[in-house]
């Protein structure tokens, strides 16, 4: 296995134009079917532990898993804690071996947030852990957390560079017009703020809400910055029609090796759709060649 700092992952990405998958996991065969896709495209991949996860497998668990599923995994793997909103969970995680950790304080004062987020960076940059932070609320629900359409802000260019500033973090996550979940009507994301933020922050962007974005507009903002690109609620709709298809065509299908490997499939095959949305196929070999990235 080649697990590999989000910051390094991430910078590459950033340097060279294209963007890194990071696709939520929940169980096995979900953690399987990101790492399969990812080695197959030959793709650098962030696996995403989120809150609701944490709460149903927990932390260390969920963790054990993924070492153990991607001992025999080619391609650079980042393990990644995302809308981390504790400050001990951060620091927890660190120790159990992420590769990168997000503390989302975007529900905070501007103030408490830097303050908090800060004290992420310093200890997550002194074991060279990649950090992501947030400024700006993104719409939509989250882990059980939900951001009504009126209160999502579109992040402001001096917000941003004064965060990114404050904090010392890797890789900023900013609201743009993306959403959590799936979209009712087509989103249109801020192109020219998302220039502005990429000039004045000068490090990579994260797209939260990548579900159903247009290819286009994904595109788009990966040439505008964007490294990082969360996918979830499209692989969990992959996996769960998957069983319900096995279930449709049999209903009295009960082993569970069979409804849970046709999950496993569908969504193996939307990680590998959405790699290839990113331009990030085949780029692990560039990757781990090169000189400055250390494989932790």
């Amino acid at each position: 296995m080649a697990f590999i700092s989000g910051k390094d992952m991430l910078q590459h990405a950033y340097e060279n134009k294209y963007g890194v998958g990071a696709f939520s996991a929940h169980n096995a065969e979900t953690i399987q079917a990101i790492l399969w896709a990812a080695e197959e495209e030959q793709a650098p991949v962030m696996i995403q532990v989120g809150q609701k996860v944490i709460q149903y497998m927990g932390l260390e668990e969920m963790t054990k898993m993924i070492e153990v599923m991607a001992k025999n995994i080619t391609v650079p793997v980042a393990i990644h804690l995302d809308h981390c909103r504790n400050f001990n969970q951060a620091t927890k995680a660190i120790q159990l071996g992420f590769q990168s950790v997000m503390f989302d304080g975007s529900g905070l004062p501007f103030e408490e947030n830097v303050a908090t987020t800060k004290k992420v960076a310093e200890f997550a940059r002194s074991l060279g852990i990649g950090t992501e932070g947030e400024i700006g609320k993104i719409g939509g629900t989250e882990d059980d957390i939900t951001v009504a359409e009126e209160d999502a802000l579109v992040t402001s260019v001096d917000e941003a560079q004064v965060f990114a500033e404050q904090t010392g973090i890797d890789y900023i996550a900013v609201s743009i017009g993306t959403a959590h979940g799936i979209y009712k009507q087509t989103p249109n994301l801020h192109f020219e703020r998302l220039q502005e933020i990429n000039a004045a922050v000068k490090r990579p962007v994260v797209l939260h809400g990548g579900s159903s974005v247009p290819d286009d507009q994904v595109q788009k903002a990966i040439s505008l910055g964007v490294a990082k690109i969360n996918v979830d609620t499209e692989l969990r709709q992959a996996f769960t029609l998957g069983i319900q298809e096995v279930f449709e065509e049999n209903r009295e299908e009960w082993h569970l090796a069979v409804s849970l490997d046709r999950g496993r499939q569908l969504m193996k095959e939307k990680v590998q759709e959405k790699i290839r949305v990113f331009g990030s196929s085949g780029k692990a070999k560039d990757l781990l060649n090169n000189e400055k990235i250390v494989t932790l």
